[in-house]
């Protein structure tokens, strides 16, 4: 008699999707099991494509795991209800249609700052960099300030369930100069845009428009060789950071100085609005790239500068993330949403 064949099973995934400005990051995990066991992960450009579609149909045509039967998707935009239009982007996602269009169980939309938020209290050790050790308080808030592309603000509140992790779109609320420097910035922004926010002065999009108010003051202090480059390019981004970075150019370096300067004051604000003494967390692409300037003082500096608050702040812990937490922050949510959805 023939013995039975054995067949193996694969679990069930779950389709995962960090959808930003600049990148698109979607990955597989299974449905249920560790948050970070990647059974696949890809990174496409947003802008080369018209929508989230063409992109989960590209990365799934090259997995080699079981199809997801739901998926979690967290973006850099405000979410009401079940619709979620990108600040950065101009895509409009529903949870209902994405159901229908890429054939799944479930999809769940949440603001990416909001998943950054929820990662927060999972994150590992090595997973930080800390810039101020500070004293965490037990059941304290916590704040997340992420500048990539825009610039993102979530918090984390205590209850008697655990954190609960809060969107927030404070990245658009009023810049508020705390320097003549800043206040001609403030000006040079409100006569060019109409409006002074901190994501046109804290985000990588809104580097160059210190970068340009700053070389209003003094033309002169650019130098030649960066003046062609960014002549020559549509995002002058790149430029002006790794210009920066090298210490190669004055007034790039002057620029980059200011931006952190000014994330300190921002990320300051932010922790006394929420009382954010369990700590302080810098998400996003750009400050893990900016380790050594985070770390010489002037961040803390701006960071604590809150007149008679200032031992207070002092005595936040501050950290950097240096792994993709909203990712990580889609997942928990998307395992979480789907424990209910029947298994194939």
């Amino acid at each position: 008699m023939n013995a039975p064949r054995q067949t193996t099973q694969r679990p069930a995934t779950l389709l995962v999707g960090d959808i930003g400005g600049t990148h698109t990051r979607l990955a597989l995990v299974p449905l249920q099991g560790k948050p970070r066991e990647l059974l696949a992960e890809q990174t496409f450009p947003s802008r080369d494509h018209s929508g989230i579609r063409p992109i989960v149909e590209s990365f799934l045509a090259r997995c080699d795991s079981s199809p997801p039967i739901s998926a979690c998707f967290c973006v850099a935009g405000p979410v009401i209800g079940t619709r979620a239009r990108l600040t950065n982007l101009p895509w409009v996602l529903d949870e209902d249609a994405l159901c229908n269009e890429l054939g799944l169980q479930r999809v769940s939309l949440l603001n990416d700052l909001q998943a950054t938020a929820l990662a927060v209290p999972n994150l590992l050790p090595h997973e930080l960099v800390t810039i101020n050790p500070g004293v965490a308080v037990d059941g304290g808030a916590m704040a997340v300030f992420a500048p990539g592309t825009g610039l993102g603000e979530a918090f984390l509140i205590w209850t008697a369930q655990g954190h609960v992790a809060c969107a927030s779109e404070g990245g658009h609320t009023d810049f508020a100069p705390t320097n003549p420097t800043q206040a001609g910035l403030c000006a040079f922004l409100a006569e060019r845009f109409g409006h002074a926010s901190y994501e046109l002065v804290c985000s990588g999009s809104g580097l160059p428009n210190v970068y340009d108010y700053l070389r209003s003051l003094n033309p002169a202090a650019e130098s030649e060789s960066l003046a062609a480059r960014l002549q020559n390019t549509t995002d002058r981004t790149p430029w002006i950071l790794a210009a920066a970075l090298d210490d190669a150019d004055p007034l790039a370096v002057s620029t980059l100085r200011t931006v952190i300067d000014i994330w300190g004051a921002e990320a300051g604000n932010l922790t006394l609005k929420v009382m954010a003494l369990g700590g302080v967390y810098l998400g996003g692409g750009l400050p893990p790239r900016l380790l050594r300037q985070l770390q010489d003082g002037g961040f803390m500096r701006a960071f604590a500068a809150k007149g008679r608050f200032a031992d207070m702040m002092n005595m936040v812990p501050v950290h950097v993330i240096t792994t993709n937490a909203a990712l990580l922050g889609a997942t928990i949510h998307g395992q979480r949403q789907s424990v209910d959805l029947p298994r194939a």
